[in-house]
């Protein structure tokens, strides 16, 4: 694309990191199959594994089909660079890597999908990382969990599962005043309906596997760096503003400046921990993210309608959608996401947890999976399924009580969604 000229984001979304192929014309991004590369020489080789070159050695680190991908996400979301790897869980381990050591901690709302809260509270402990877990909407709160120790600041734009809405832009507040990192997750949101770099977030992540794709094929995630962080501003940070012993003393953040981040998730992170993605799963991606804008309508449109119509039915007992009027949050929903709250959200059933099992049973259209962001609607119950591991007092602060069902509406006619809740419902409540 011509350098220096501002595009809209349906163009981004099919144009950026896409190149002919200068080999064969090709005009899709060619899924490069190949574990790696032949140098043009030894002084090449000797470059590259020095980083004083930018090329692709070993297909751990870069491929080029990866690269165009990195390149796509990093433009929709205003970010300077970004790493892929294999998964959403992958993501926020890279994400954190750099930041981490034992002995550190970092904040964590509690409104967050199930998996990262275990993730979180449980398995970085093997590395000695702690998280803190606060009530996000409680900012006096967040700014006390943060102490010495504190490397960043981690949370969901929509929330997975309740579809809550983070004030993104008074947590930034916090962690600018803290001198840490804010992370934000955006597979809810993705960067048509929400750019969280916009609002102060230092770092992004993605599971790409969600709406990125939007078609249910493939594994996949990725940091997004936006390169406004000072990682030398204080000695917090030694794995990017320190010397690196690997890299016969290099400073990441003194070399490589705001892409610094991006650099050491390349050389360092998926050198040595290698959350690699794979080349067809790229492709997979950069294919859906060229329909991005046009399915986020639809699921936001088809989200409203749906709500709506639920919010109504006396067999439900809350809607939690924050595009509804009704909303605690929909004030913050219209100033924050302006195109709308996503299509993630949860219901109340009447009748408990055997009403809630029998419904996600009953259900024909919606697929009971444990997956969110499809074109096709997916319900679950998260109690039972992805929030299992959990307490139920964890449950219901992160949304998914016994009571609840978490839908993820896609982009069908929403008559027939609605009919297959109606008779849906009926069976599970009366």
């Amino acid at each position: 694309m011509p350098d220096g000229q501002k595009f809209g984001f349906d163009t981004l979304q099919i144009h950026a990191g896409a190149r002919p192929d200068p080999a064969t014309g090709a005009r899709q991004v060619p899924i490069y199959q190949t574990t790696a590369y032949v140098f043009r020489d030894a002084d090449h080789a000797a470059a590259l594994f020095n980083l004083q070159e930018v090329g692709y050695i070993y297909s751990r680190l870069t491929n080029p089909t990866i690269a165009a991908l990195q390149e796509r996400v990093a433009t929709l979301e205003g970010g300077v660079g970004a790493v892929c790897c294999s998964s959403g869980h992958a993501a926020q381990i890279m994400a954190l890597f750099p930041l981490m050591g034992p002995g550190l901690n970092l904040v964590a709302s509690t409104r967050l999908y199930g998996g990262s809260i275990t993730q979180l509270s449980q398995t970085i402990r093997r590395f000695g990382w702690t998280a803190k877990f606060v009530d996000f909407d409680d900012l006096d709160a967040v700014r006390a969990a943060c102490d010495e120790n504190t490397r960043a600041i981690f949370c969901e734009s929509i929330a997975n599962p309740g579809g809550y809405v983070t004030d993104l832009d008074a947590i930034a507040k916090i962690a600018d005043d803290e001198g840490v990192p804010l992370i934000v997750d955006n597979t809810s949101a993705t960067p048509y309906l929400c750019r969280p770099i916009e609002h102060g977030a230092t770092l992004v992540v993605h599971s790409m596997t969600k709406y990125l794709t939007g078609n249910g094929t493939v594994m996949g995630g990725v940091v997004v760096d936006s390169g406004n962080f000072d990682w030398s501003a204080s000695d917090k940070f030694p794995s990017l503003s320190a010397p690196e012993p690997a890299y016969h003393g290099l400073k990441f953040h003194e070399t490589f400046g705001n892409l610094a981040f991006t650099f050491h998730g390349i050389a360092i992170g998926l050198r040595d921990l290698g959350m690699t993605l794979n080349p067809q799963a790229a492709h997979y991606t950069l294919m859906g993210i060229e329909t991005l804008s046009l399915r986020m309508q639809k699921h936001v449109e088809n989200a409203e309608t749906v709500a709506k119509w639920l919010e109504a039915d006396p067999r439900i007992a809350a809607v939690t959608y924050a595009g509804l009027a009704s909303s605690p949050y929909a004030e913050r929903a219209k100033r924050v996401y302006p195109k709308g709250a996503g299509a993630l959200f949860t219901i109340a059933v009447k009748g408990g947890y055997e009403a809630c099992v029998k419904l996600v049973d009953s259900l024909e259209i919606f697929s009971h999976v444990a997956n969110l962001g499809d074109t096709r609607s997916l319900v679950i119950h998260a109690a039972s399924t992805t929030h299992r591991q959990l307490t139920e007092v964890q449950q219901v602060a992160a949304g998914a009580g016994p009571n609840v069902v978490r839908i993820s509406i896609g982009t069908e006619d929403p008559a027939d969604l609605i009919n297959d809740l109606d008779q849906a419902l009926a069976k599970a409540v009366g």
